[in-house]
C-alpha cells in the first residue's frame, strides 16, 4: 500500500480539488490526471487509499461553500422554524434537486466506477462538454431570467435530472447544474448560485458516506500533518474560486471554461497517447 503522500503533494491535491470543485471543469478528472501524474496510485491499495484521501479535501470544498453561502444557510434554518418562507422554498427545492443523482449514483455506482474511471472517458467528457458550452451556454449575465426564490420544485427537478450527467467524471456538476438552471429559464447569477448550493447538499452527502466506509484509512495511510494540510488548502483554494467566478460572471459569459475544457482534454489526450499518464 501506498505509504502515505508529502505535505507538497498534499498541497498540490489540495489545490486542485479546490479551483475545480466548484468551477464547471470538472474536479474528479483533474484530480484522477494529478494523482495519475504524481505516481500515488501505482497499485490497486493505493488507489483506495487515495479514495479515502479525497474525503479530506472534499471537506476542505465543502467548508469553503459553508463560509461563502453563510446568508443562504442561515435563510434555510431560519426557514425550517418557520421564520423566512424563501428559505424555506430553497431548502425544498434543494432537496428535490438532490434526489435524482442520489437514487441514480447509489444504484449504478459499481458500473461507473468500472466503465468511466479512466482517461479516455475523462477526456472525452472535457472535449464534449467544452463544445456544449460554447455551443448552448453563450448569454450573458445582463441577459433577463429569474431569481433563485422563483424556481419551481418542478423546474428543481429538472436541474437535478441534469445532475445525474454528473457522474460520469469529467461532466463537471457544476457545469450541469448552471446549464439546467439557464435553460429552465434562471438568470445567470441565480443559476449559478443555485449549482452552488446543490453542490454543497451532493457533496456534503457522498463525503459522509465515503467518510464512513474509508475515514479509517485516513490516519494509517496518511498520518494528520498531509490530511490538515490538504483540507487547509482546499479551503482556501476553492474560496478563491468561486468568488472569482462570481465576480467573472458578472460581465462575462462562460465561455472560458468552454475553451479550457478543450485544451485540457487534448492536452490530457496526448499525454496518454505518450503513455504519460493512464
Amino acid at each position: 500500500m501506498q505509504p502515505g503522500i508529502s505535505p507538497a503533494q498534499a498541497m498540490i491535491l489540495g489545490i486542485v480539488e479546490g479551483l475545480s470543485e466548484y468551477l464547471p471543469v470538472g474536479s474528479t478528472g483533474h484530480l484522477h490526471v494529478v494523482e495519475s501524474l504524481l505516481g500515488l496510485w501505482a497499485t490497486p491499495e493505493g488507489k483506495s487509499a487515495m479514495d479515502a484521501y479525497a474525503i479530506c479535501i472534499q471537506i476542505g470544498a465543502i467548508i469553503a461553500m459553508l463560509i461563502i453561502s453563510f446568508g443562504s444557510i442561515k435563510a434555510m434554518a431560519r426557514g425550517i422554524v418557520g421564520h423566512n418562507r424563501d428559505g424555506l422554498r430553497l431548502l425544498g427545492n434543494l432537496v428535490v434537486a438532490f434526489v435524482p443523482a442520489a437514487l441514480i449514483g447509489l444504484i449504478l455506482k459499481e458500473s461507473i466506477k468500472q466503465y468511466l474511471y479512466g482517461i479516455w472517458p475523462v477526456v472525452g467528457a472535457w472535449i464534449v462538454g467544452g463544445v456544449f458550452i460554447l455551443a448552448a451556454m453563450t448569454r450573458t449575465p445582463g441577459q433577463e431570467g429569474a431569481a433563485m426564490e422563483r424556481l419551481t420544485w418542478r423546474a428543481a427537478f429538472m436541474i437535478g435530472i441534469t445532475q445525474v450527467l454528473a457522474l460520469w467524471p469529467g461532466v463537471s456538476r457544476s457545469l450541469v447544474t448552471i446549464a439546467g438552471g439557464m435553460f429552465v429559464g434562471l438568470s445567470v447569477s441565480a443559476a449559478v448560485e443555485f449549482s452552488f448550493l446543490l453542490g454543497l447538499v451532493t457533496l456534503g452527502a457522498v463525503t459522509i458516506s465515503e467518510a464512513l466506509k474509508l475515514g479509517p484509512l485516513i490516519v494509517s495511510n496518511f498520518g494528520w500533518v498531509s490530511p490538515i494540510v490538504g483540507l487547509l488548502t482546499a479551503t482556501v483554494s476553492a474560496i478563491i474560486a468561486v468568488r472569482w467566478m462570481i465576480g467573472y460572471l458578472r460581465t462575462r459569459t462562460v465561455a472560458i471554461f468552454g475553451w479550457y475544457r478543450i485544451v485540457i482534454g487534448v492536452l490530457v489526450a496526448a499525454l496518454a497517447i505518450g503513455g504519460l499518464i493512464h
